[in-house]
């Protein structure tokens, strides 16, 4: 991709996510859903690449960044989740 492309693609996307901001609070009250979209995304087979460009995937690591002793990194949250899927639960 050419640099000129990617960095319009950087504005547009710096554009987008600054009207979607959330609250620390907005985050926490969908913290089991951002939980339950990983885990239907590794049922599905998503690539970690793919996963981690989610929406969901986002939130999670602002909610582990902002409050890490509460929630844990998404790389971890997946790793248990793969675990979990592999034992059959």
């Amino acid at each position: 991709m050419p640099a000129t492309k990617l960095s319009r693609l950087r504005l547009d996307l710096g554009q987008i996510m600054s009207t979607a901001k959330l609250t620390i609070g907005e985050l926490e009250a969908g913290y089991p859903l951002y939980c339950k979209a990983l885990r239907r995304l590794l049922e599905q087979g998503s690539s970690p690449q793919k996963i981690q460009r989610t929406v969901c995937w986002g939130h999670l690591e602002t909610l582990n960044r902002c409050l890490p002793g509460r929630y844990k990194a998404p790389a971890y949250l997946m790793a248990l989740i793969k675990r979990d899927i592999a034992e059959g639960k």
